[in-house]
């Protein structure tokens, strides 16, 4: 069997992926993670007189907080399976990164292990942020003073 013949073969046998579907359980989801989040928020401001900026840092405590916990005493991927990147797109998929680098490498130890593979994931999620928020500044401060 050639090369072609073989791409062929794996082509016409790989299952093609639902996007549209895809797409739809990811808008409802993390539409529904976020509409959950604003409750919270809104009863964070409303009920125990919390500013709107300490609300909106608690809720993202709050998620990091679950996250964690569900990727470390549940199976948090399979649920990423099901719910798609209505999960995994927003601050929990940072949260879940982290925490199963954390938990892949922690019988390594603290310093080999867990120390040097901790942003194994988030490591080029954190660069990029940093380097693309200093080039904006930078435009900025040159266009707007």
């Amino acid at each position: 069997m050639e090369k072609r013949e073989y791409q062929e073969l794996v082509k016409s046998t790989t299952p093609k992926p639902k996007r549209m579907c895809n797409t739809v359980i990811a808008f409802l989801v993390g539409g529904l993670l976020g509409a959950l989040c604003e409750i919270i928020r809104a009863l964070l401001i409303n009920y125990y007189n919390f500013k709107p900026s300490e609300s909106a840092s608690i809720v993202c405590f709050l998620l990091i907080i679950v996250t964690c916990f569900l990727t470390a005493f549940f199976d948090f991927d399979k649920w990423v399976i099901k719910f798609k990147a209505g999960l995994i797109v927003p601050t929990t998929g940072f949260a879940h990164s982290i925490q199963s680098c954390a938990m892949d490498y922690k019988k390594d130890g603290l310093i080999t292990g867990i120390g040097s593979n901790f942003f194994k994931l988030a490591g080029s999620v954190i660069l990029y942020g940093i380097v693309s928020a200093f080039i904006f500044c930078i435009l900025r401060v040159v266009f707007y003073g």
